[in-house]
């Protein structure tokens, strides 16, 4: 990727405002040229489809040979001519925005595409309308995205399951989470340059930590695969595929809509698994919960998170009994509004009440989080 043309402060405001501003942008000395004509293509390309008002106008093709442009093209220009941050907003916006559908199913813009979550969002609503060459590129994008979403998420989940630290010794373990800093800042203040203001170190410390020994758990994680979902899908994906390799944890991963599908003997390819999915459908939750009761060898080692916006489309009234079956029997049970890395819920608050008096408890959590959780609930 070349480098972002560097822009005046007067430049910078037109490319926002749009051409309404092109009067002002006269007076004041501006004129656009060059690399800003063409940014200023490749925005009105993309926002020219609203009207003043706003509103969606998708018979609007923008101004100043911004028409012309291929989605192809557009991929290419923005990547030679803004900084990453603005290639994610506009490739998030022409999805989420304006549902520019061959953003993911052109192979030559899957090819120039940045992998993130929000392209991958749109991989597994569009796969199904993927030629077969299109979709070999496109489970290359998701491998992407899914890999640095696991490597993220192993490291919380290794803190997680570590143990505690024990302050009371120290260890030969180099860690930086068990850095001991007030003994390494005692020992090494003898080496502090005044001048220089800098303290040179000699010599860390790092504290050790209790080991967990964990019993033989099971971890059922029911995840609501309604479209409204699809973060905490993914995210569902990535969580169980790392608690997969913990000693002493057997995961179960159950995705459902109207019916239920046990998703476990894919876990260890959480990128198959997503292509997999079928997003959309109605919502049964008391038959996942009856499913993963079911599942359940010793209900006092076992733990079931349940994963939707609790809008039950079955019976309600079965859903908490059989979520007060399952706590009645000290099998834990937590149900998340959200599973995904920003935790904002929406859902059902009268249900998720109804839950928590059987017994449950609910909230929403990012996956570090939830590692939290499991761990604190796995190690007493």
């Amino acid at each position: 990727m070349t480098a972002p043309l560097p822009l005046d402060d007067l430049t910078r405001w037109r490319l926002i405002l749009g051409e309404a501003a092109d009067g002002a942008c006269r007076s004041g000395g501006c004129t656009l040229s060059g690399g800003a004509l063409a940014m200023d293509a490749a925005l009105d390309w993309l926002y020219g489809r609203d009207d003043e008002d706003g509103a969606r106008n998708i018979s609007r093709q923008g101004g100043r040979g911004a028409s012309s442009l291929t989605t192809p093209q557009w991929i290419n220009d923005i990547h030679r001519l803004f900084p990453k941050e603005t290639i994610e907003r506009l490739e998030r916006d022409a999805i989420e925005r304006y549902a520019i559908e061959d953003v993911v199913t052109n192979p030559e813009v899957l090819a120039r595409a940045e992998p993130n979550e929000t392209l991958l969002k749109a991989v597994l609503r569009t796969k199904h309308l993927m030629a077969p060459d299109v979709l070999v590129m496109a489970r290359k994008l998701v491998q992407a995205v899914v890999r640095k979403l696991m490597d993220q998420l192993s490291r919380e989940l290794a803190v997680a399951f570590s143990g505690v630290v024990d302050r009371r010794r120290h260890s030969r373990l180099r860690t930086a989470r068990n850095l001991d800093v007030r003994r390494v800042l005692r020992d090494n203040l003898k080496h502090y340059d005044p001048d220089r203001r800098r303290l040179t170190v000699e010599r860390l410390h790092f504290f050790a930590r209790n080991q967990r020994h964990l019993k033989r758990w099971q971890v059922i994680l029911l995840v609501d695969q309604s479209g409204s979902m699809l973060d905490s899908v993914i995210h569902s994906a990535v969580t169980a595929a790392c608690l997969w390799g913990l000693p002493g944890i057997r995961t179960h991963l159950v995705a459902f809509d109207t019916a239920v599908v046990d998703l476990t003997r894919d876990v260890e390819d959480p990128c198959e698994l997503l292509m997999k999915v079928q997003l959309g459908g109605g919502t049964d939750i008391q038959q996942a919960v009856a499913y993963a009761a079911g599942l359940i060898d010793q209900p006092e080692q076992a733990i079931v998170v349940i994963i939707s916006d609790f809008f039950e489309g079955a019976s309600e009234a079965m859903l908490v009994q059989r979520v007060a079956g399952l706590t009645g029997q000290r099998t834990r049970v937590l149900g998340l509004a959200a599973l995904d890395s920003e935790a904002r819920p929406s859902y059902d608050r009268a249900m998720a009440a109804r839950l928590v008096a059987a017994g449950a408890e609910v909230g929403a959590m990012t996956p570090g989080e939830l590692a939290g959780w499991l761990a604190e609930k796995i190690g007493r």
